[in-house]
């Protein structure tokens, strides 16, 4: 099986509500799409979900990427080389790991259909499901319990709060929420590298009744002795996000016992290759994984929960980024229900449209 055609495309997609974060607000996301075409009749699909503050890419500098690497070197190549593939690749791709994803999802999602199997079964099949947490973004009290409200009704029952920009409010969130949500909803709290050393710790000691699951990149991703600081002098597990982007980042994040857990985001890894890397080091150094997202089509989402669903350390999903997505071509490449997400069974990632 050779490849012998590629096809590449932007979409830029509104949320149906705007999100505010730590450093941004975020109303409109670009995600760029891949096809592979083969010589035997299967054509595999990836997605890139660029973000300049993120990866350094922006949709304009993927096609650039396609246009000028990915088309000339995949074509005439064989998919099941896809460890040299994707070897090489990163060389010529790198600081480019969203346009990576791309051509790494392409290529699994084609071997998923030449051997008839869903991704995650290749990958191993550990489980066929995860829950996800779903997102609340930084808003006034009120509004972020009427939100978290909203989504105890649709049936999630994890719930991953924004904050870092103001700490006495967060507190206030926090506790205001816990109090409406009651013990059982768990509570995850993103600073999103909003804080330092002395008001991740106060934060934390002013909700330690809230009993939250865990507090996810408080201090800047540049300075990991920091992560480090605030994960001595609290009782809950710590998680590196952005300062996470690579294999050679978490084997110094877990070396020096900076972090208790990691969040692996494909399109700043590089796709599921080298996140299968990022995750074995994690587990060597018993340090527990969640898959989380950018904004990301459905198809994006749907590498994530293939990848979170196929390794059995990775406990968490933070796979939410399609939920607001208006007009995403791919939405139906994932099953969420009751805060539940459920892969297609179908071969590949499941796409078989063009």
């Amino acid at each position: 099986m050779k490849i012998t055609g590629l096809e590449c495309w932007q979409e830029k997609m509104k949320l149906a509500e705007p999100y505010t974060i730590a450093y941004e607000t975020i109303d409109t996301t670009t995600n760029v799409f891949m096809r592979i075409d083969t010589d035997r009749s299967p054509s595999g699909f990836g997605c890139a979900a660029p973000d300049l503050e993120v990866t350094g890419e922006t949709g304009e500098t993927v096609m650039t990427a396609f246009r000028d690497i990915i088309e000339p070197y995949l074509l005439g190549k064989a998919p099941f080389t896809y460890a040299l593939i994707l070897d090489e690749l990163k060389t010529l791709l790198h600081g480019q790991p969203a346009a990576l994803t791309m051509v790494d999802m392409a290529l699994f999602d084609l071997i998923g259909k030449k051997t008839q199997e869903p991704v995650y079964r290749l990958l191993g099949g550990y489980r066929d499901a995860i829950p996800t947490s779903v997102t609340v973004g930084i808003l006034p009290v009120q509004e972020t319990l009427e939100r978290a409200k909203a989504f105890m009704q649709q049936g999630f029952f994890i719930l991953k709060v924004k904050g870092g920009t103001d700490v006495d409010e967060d507190v206030e969130r926090i506790m205001k929420l816990r109090e409406m949500v009651g013990p059982d909803m768990e509570i995850r709290f993103d600073a999103n590298q909003g804080y330092s050393v002395k008001e991740a710790v106060y934060f934390m000691h002013q909700i330690r009744s809230a009993k939250i699951e865990l507090l996810e990149q408080p201090t800047k991703r540049e300075e990991d002795h920091l992560l480090k600081q605030v994960s001595r002098q609290v009782s809950v597990p710590v998680m590196a996000d952005e300062s996470l982007m690579g294999l050679a980042d978490v084997f110094h994040l877990t070396a020096n016992n900076s972090t208790d857990m990691i969040n692996i985001k494909l399109m700043k890894a590089g796709g599921i290759m080298e996140g299968i890397r990022i995750n074995a080091v994690a587990m060597a150094a018993n340090v527990e994984t969640m898959v989380g997202c950018m904004d990301e089509s459905a198809m994006g989402i749907s590498a994530g929960l293939h990848f979170a669903l196929a390794r059995p350390n990775i406990l968490y999903a933070d796979l939410d980024g399609h939920f607001d997505l208006i007009d995403d071509p791919f939405a139906a490449m994932v099953r969420c229900e009751k805060g539940v997400l459920y892969p297609s069974d179908r071969p590949g990632f499941g796409w078989e449209g063009k």
